[in-house]
């Protein structure tokens, strides 16, 4: 190897995706900065929202997946007595109201009483799949269909601000929520609770995959930190930003987990004491081997994933 060459490290950088750019364009900006060809973010933001956005780059692409189904952090305004085709600011406009009458009680008392399991009817002008093609490419068509309602959950919400002057009430609030929660959909049914129409004004994601705004750099500062040679101290280890559960493999135990063998689960330590997917790692020198898929009934782990440490990101 060319001892002048830049080595672009693997794993999970976050990125702070600025408003006008898909997150396919900053994962196309990303790979072009860092010349690499297996990257991939771990969930989709509308081109209007900003905020952070998870790149998984080399091996780190396969625990995409598992980062996604993570919890994640917005920042939302709600503007009530206003309704669009899209749900959000960047809609054409389809019903006014006067909503002056709301108080800041009552617009609290609503917001809050989201918490918790509730369903959301996906809008039309999203990237849900509908017999293969997605909504808002049949939305561009002016073809309507029927959406399912999917289940989606709201670990929490805090109020920030709630502006109640004029015929339109702004309420401003944190939320964090499951994966495949609508804000904009949310907000419409705050407004629908409230007998008046409702709109999500602004959406920024302050944290998604444990990332938040500290832990993220703009597509600038990659530049720089690239030609700065610069860039490890950017980039996360992917698994140690799993939940799941971790065990270590004694030094046998480890060669076999790299070869995809079924272990005895009684050879880790701990032994694995619950169903589900655990993190092993290799005694010693701490590597990462993989994530495996514990039955404690049958007293075994399976392979899922195995990284073996001389496979090149």
């Amino acid at each position: 190897m060319n001892k002048n060459s830049v080595t672009v490290p693997e794993g999970v950088l976050g990125i702070w995706k600025p408003a006008g750019w898909t997150s396919h364009d900053v994962v196309a900006k990303a790979r072009r900065i860092l010349g690499v060809k297996r990257i991939g973010h771990t969930g989709t933001l509308d081109p209007s929202v900003t905020g952070v956005l998870p790149i998984c780059v080399g091996r780190a692409t396969r625990m995409v997946e598992y980062l996604q189904e993570m919890s994640k952090t917005y920042e939302a305004t709600l503007r009530f007595g206003i309704a669009t085709d899209t749900e959000d600011a960047d809609g054409n406009v389809v019903e006014t109201a006067d909503a002056s009458h709301l108080t800041a009680e009552q617009i609290s008392e609503a917001v809050l009483s989201f918490v918790g399991d509730i369903e959301q009817i996906p809008p039309m002008v999203s990237a849900l799949k509908v017999d293969g093609k997605r909504l808002y490419e049949l939305a561009r068509e002016g073809v309507t269909v029927e959406r399912k309602p999917r289940p989606v959950t709201i670990h929490e919400i805090e109020i920030l601000h709630i502006e109640g002057n004029g015929p339109y009430p702004e309420v401003r609030f944190s939320v964090r929520c499951s994966k495949g929660t609508y804000i904009r959909t949310l907000c419409v049914d705050i407004g629908r609770k409230l007998g008046v129409p409702a709109v999500m004004a602004s959406l920024i994601r302050t944290a998604s995959a444990g990332l938040t705004r500290e832990n993220c750099v703009t597509l600038e500062d990659l530049a720089e930190l690239k030609r700065q040679g610069d860039l490890s101290a950017r980039f996360l280890p992917a698994d140690e930003m799993l939940a799941f559960p971790r065990t270590v493999a004694p030094e046998r135990e480890a060669v076999f987990a790299l070869q995809g063998k079924t272990l005895a689960g009684s050879s880790l330590l701990p032994p694995p004491d619950r169903e589900g997917l655990w993190r092993i790692y290799r005694s010693g020198d701490g590597v990462f081997l993989g994530l495996f898929d514990s039955d404690p009934a049958r007293g075994t782990v399976r392979p899922i994933k195995v990284f073996h440490p001389a496979e090149e990101g």
